[in-house]
């Protein structure tokens, strides 16, 4: 059972990533269609072609590698670095014909479609006006960043389903009301064992020892009318080893215990302790904070400073990964993982014995929500061969061009991205090498749901 379980999050959690692939790609194709565009090939995973067919003019299919997807629409290049001109020529039957460079969306397919930028593919007259290149700035803005948009879209979504119908499981809501009273007092990495009989009649917690029980609500301590479960904390701890009057609600009535609070436990068994922190020896109720729409908007808000964050360091996260493959250190339970790893995660959580089928589902619409913003996020970077290199592109053309006018010059003309292929492989090169450590990471050293 606990195998057939541990598949289905990983099926359930692979296909997540693939429908949001397929999403991300239909964020570009259906506005670029909408803007009059020539969508030739619509695909998800890139390699050789599993299953495709025609509809209209746009091929639809499936590749063997699904670690990506892309769409071709036809013209996203200019067609000449140097003239920036159509190359119009003749075919053998002496119709004239228009050609353009390859390119298409999509980092793997982009970057080998690119790399063959001398490469060229011929456009019937009836289509010269539809190529990607002549679309307005504002369009190509909107068709390269409809992909990234339908990721975090659907962070959004789920994030926000999660947090109006069960809470956010890393915003918790803490209560002054008790939910488990410790016993005796343990260094903090025993904490959770059973006391021994000696260690209750020698050390017993100051809460404990005054008859405190879970379910009491905190009412006030030494005199201090007590709000937060934050302000509980700080009386405790300045109150050092000193004696402590703490007036509780029990079943609707307040009641008074006398105690004294006693340094907080060490960290391990023989340091040192801090005499002047108070410990009361009492765990508070949680649940995760509830939130709607504003709170979602306000919580995705600060992921995204973190993910901006994570970029600037996940080279050197990555490379810690790859260290940790070789034995020179341990993975950091905190880092990067790779889809592989998020499958195993996704695995894990939903076999685990201990965790309610509801927390499973949470926690596998968070991964899956997690994964979705930050590709969102990844592919707003405005670097090629990634969708915000080609925004940024646009954006320049639109400023090159509107300043032109407004100072009376003659047009510039379209912005052409291949000249900043060159960064687009070595950027290409980067995020393929850190995917395979990481996948190579999630293989030899992988980070479990315990750690």
């Amino acid at each position: 059972m606990t195998a057939l379980l541990y598949l289905l999050g990983v099926v359930v959690f692979a296909a997540a990533i693939l429908a949001s692939i397929g999403l991300h790609e239909l964020g570009h194709m259906i506005p670029a269609k909408r803007f009059g565009g020539k969508v030739t090939q619509y695909f998800i995973g890139f390699g050789p072609t599993v299953w495709s067919k025609q509809v209209g003019e746009t091929e639809y299919g499936v590749k063997a590698i699904p670690l990506g997807g892309y769409v071709k629409i036809v013209g996203m290049l200019p067609p000449d670095a140097v003239a920036l001109a159509d190359r119009v020529e003749l075919d053998a039957d002496g119709n004239q014909v228009v050609r353009v460079r390859k390119s298409n969306t999509g980092m793997f397919t982009q970057l080998i479609s690119d790399a063959r930028a001398a490469e060229w593919e011929t456009i019937r007259p009836e289509d010269a006006d539809r190529l990607f290149y002549k679309f307005p700035w504002w369009q190509k803005v909107i068709v390269m960043g409809g992909g990234p948009t339908v990721n975090i879209a659907i962070a959004f979504l789920l994030f926000a389903g999660v947090f109006a119908t069960y809470g956010n499981p890393g915003d918790q809501t803490v209560e002054t009301t008790i939910a488990e009273v410790n016993a005796c007092v343990l260094p903090a990495e025993e904490s959770g064992r059973v006391c021994t009989p000696e260690e209750l009649a020698q050390s017993p917690t100051p809460a404990h020892a005054a008859g405190i029980e879970a379910g009491d609500r905190i009412v006030s301590f030494n005199g201090t009318e007590v709000t937060s479960w934050s302000q509980v904390q700080r009386l405790v701890k300045a109150n050092g080893t000193g004696q402590a009057e703490v007036v509780v609600e029990r079943d609707g009535k307040e009641q008074t215990f006398r105690t004294q609070t006693v340094v907080k436990p060490p960290l391990k068994a023989g340091d040192k302790v801090d005499k002047t922190v108070g410990f009361l020896g009492v765990v508070p109720r949680s649940h995760p904070t509830t939130g709607g729409v504003v709170y979602t908007v306000d919580q995705m808000g600060s992921m995204t400073v973190e993910v901006v964050k994570s970029l600037a360091t996940l080279p050197a996260k990555v490379w810690g990964v790859a260290k940790a493959i070789v034995g020179a250190e341990k993975r950091d339970p905190m880092g990067p993982v790779s889809i592989v790893g998020g499958g195993r995660l996704a695995g894990e959580t939903a076999s685990h014995t201990e965790i309610p089928v509801k927390a499973k589902l949470v926690s596998l619409l968070m991964l899956v929500a997690g994964f979705n913003f930050f590709i969102g996020m990844f592919n707003f970077v405005p670097l090629l061969p990634l969708d915000g290199g080609h925004i940024a592109g646009a954006l320049w053309e639109a400023v090159r061009r509107g300043w032109a006018r407004l100072r009376r010059r003659p047009d510039p003309g379209y912005v052409d991205v291949a000249k900043l292929l060159p960064i687009a492989y070595v950027v290409g090169l980067a995020i393929l090498v850190m995917g395979i450590v990481l996948i190579v990471g999630d293989i030899v050293v992988p980070v479990h749901l315990e750690s």
